[in-house]
């Protein structure tokens, strides 16, 4: 569905994108991280054809998104960060309008309007002026937008800003429904959105792609160096840490305190379990124990690491 080879995108001395190649498969729904200037958006704009680029190659359904710009445009569905709007026109009548720019027939338009008013939840407001409308309802008008032509590609840049945690959530399950008809290629800065919503996940940094893989195998390369937590009653703590820090499969060792009790935070050295041995020696130790656990790595601490640390 979408194949990028080598894509360079240079502003003057500066290189927003440093021939980055990926592909997406129909039904896929991919998310695109990265810390904030990192090229995400300047990616998503040259797949959509808003920008050219400086060198490389692109294609959507076949078709050159900048030889063949037109055709591929046909297969797209493109929702920018900032979605634009003429806001003293009505639901309907700006789908009616935007449709009608696309290309869809007239025959067809009534009924593929009637569709994504469904599809988005926007039935009880197609008569109301946009500027009358919650910002969440005026990202599901721009995602109606972006689905009245039926394209093939959805691209969805940073789709949920600004909404509350309800809005959030009914525009993640209206996404995750689309996939059925769409293929979608998101960005945006709630990491376990991506974690709920995508099958892959490609990480930006700097204009280069530094990870392209499933949620689950970047938590696996990160597990490689897990941590364990340890949550116990400890006479001393320092000397509790020392002692910690002995043990086979331990690399580090830092301490936060609750009140009376200890928490451990464990660097297991790559490939090493320690908890059994850890929960043996504080039963020697006569520590009581709270807790005694592996947390799950997070997409965030692997966005982190691959990022070395850099605000999305």
């Amino acid at each position: 569905m979408v194949k990028v080879e080598n894509l360079t995108k240079k502003f003057g001395a500066t290189t927003a994108v440093d021939g980055i190649s990926f592909e997406v498969q129909k039904g896929e729904i991919v998310g695109f991280l990265g810390p904030n200037g990192a090229g995400k958006s300047t990616t998503m704009k040259m797949l959509a054809g808003f920008l050219p680029p400086t060198s490389g190659h692109a294609e959507v359904a076949g078709y050159d998104v900048f030889t063949d710009s037109l055709r591929a445009r046909e297969h797209i569905g493109y929702m920018p960060e900032n979605v634009p709007m003429y806001t003293d026109m009505r639901v309907s009548e700006f789908l009616r309008y935007r449709g009608a720019l696309k290309g869809v027939p007239r025959r067809r338009l009534r009924e593929r309007i009637s569709d994504v008013l469904e599809l988005c939840g926007l039935e009880d407001v197609e008569k109301k002026l946009i500027s009358r409308l919650s910002k969440g309802y005026r990202q599901r008008v721009g995602l109606a937008d972006a689905m009245v032509h039926e394209p093939d590609l959805l691209i969805l840049d940073e789709p949920t800003i600004g909404l509350d945690p309800n809005q959030i959530r009914l525009v993640r399950d209206l996404i995750r429904n689309l996939r059925r008809h769409h293929t979608i290629l998101i960005s945006t800065h709630i990491l376990p959105e991506v974690e709920m919503l995508c099958s892959r996940v490609i990480i930006i940094n700097k204009g280069r792609i530094e990870a392209l893989d499933t949620p689950q195998n970047l938590r696996a390369r990160l597990g490689q160096e897990a941590q364990v937590l340890l949550d116990a009653r400890v006479p001393d703590a320092r000397a509790a840490a020392s002692d910690l820090r002995k043990l086979e499969g331990v690399q580090t060792v830092s301490i936060r305190t609750d009140g009376p009790w200890s928490i451990f935070k464990i660097q297991c050295t790559p490939g090493h379990d320690p908890r059994e041995t850890i929960f043996q020696f504080a039963v020697e130790k006569s520590w009581p124990v709270r807790e005694l656990s592996r947390p799950p790595i997070t997409l965030e601490q692997v966005f982190a690491e691959v990022t070395n640390g850099e605000e999305i």
